[in-house]
């Protein structure tokens, strides 16, 4: 079987890492191996002086469709989340170095909220953004709840993640939650061009561009704390549980 989760580096540019999701039979579905894989990338990039941006792509027509719902409903049924989501977000909130994402497709819960966190996203026009948390008896994750309101305004915000209405990759454009919108064949050469672009600039120079731009990383992380104890108690609610099992008989 292949990896669910393929990291490499672009051929064309070696200081490029790929965080490639490829579990296309379960449209690229996060598993809790698929979060301490990334997570691990993510940390080892700031430390690597070789790597100076990280992209993340998805496969054709998918880039994630989010939480893996079985592992959900083991969590509700008693098993325990882990803690592989929280250190994957804290790992995308602590980068040091650019992110990049190539969306194509389905883009679902953390397959949205990741991007919050990226620098730059390009996305197909036929990509669509939603977050369907209160549809499963779910809060908000990955500091969306502050972010989100701060880049869309409160009713953009709210329709996205409370209302769970799907935004097109026009209106994801529009809101600020993506930089371009291009064909499905182009996500992955334009995603690839734009870090390439970026890992050729002064790298220290960057680093202080990025960090005035993204300020303090501390209250991104409180949100995501505050939010994580909100999911995990919402886990074990038997609306959830009564959720997660209508949607794997769907």
């Amino acid at each position: 079987m292949s990896d669910p989760v393929i990291i490499e580096r672009s051929a064309e540019s070696p200081a490029v890492q790929i965080i490639r999701f490829n579990r296309p039979e379960k449209k690229n579905a996060f598993t809790r191996d698929m979060y301490r894989t990334m997570t691990d990338a993510l940390n080892g990039a700031n430390g690597d002086a070789g790597i100076r941006v990280t992209v993340f792509l998805g496969t054709d027509g998918s880039f994630s469709a989010g939480n893996d719902i079985g592992d959900f409903l083991a969590a509700a049924q008693g098993g325990g989340m882990g803690h592989e989501l929280v250190d994957f977000l804290y790992a995308l909130a602590n980068a040091e170095k650019p992110l990049v994402s190539g969306v194509d497709g389905l883009a679902i819960g953390i397959g949205t909220t990741l991007n919050l966190h990226c620098d730059l996203t390009i996305a197909s026009d036929r990509s669509q953004f939603r977050t369907p948390f209160v549809d499963l008896a779910l809060v908000p994750e990955a500091a969306s709840s502050l972010i989100v309101p701060r880049i869309m305004g409160h009713q953009r915000a709210f329709a996205m993640l409370a209302a769970g209405e799907g935004f097109t990759a026009e209106d994801a454009r529009q809101a600020g939650l993506i930089w371009k919108v291009t064909a499905p064949d182009e996500v992955e050469i334009q995603a690839l061009a734009a870090a390439a672009n970026l890992a050729a600039k002064p790298p220290e120079a960057m680093k202080i561009a990025r960090d005035l731009l993204r300020g303090p990383r501390q209250e991104i992380i409180a949100r995501i704390d505050e939010e994580a104890r909100h999911f995990a108690a919402r886990l074990k609610t038997a609306e959830a549980r009564a959720a997660f099992e209508a949607f794997l008989r769907r």
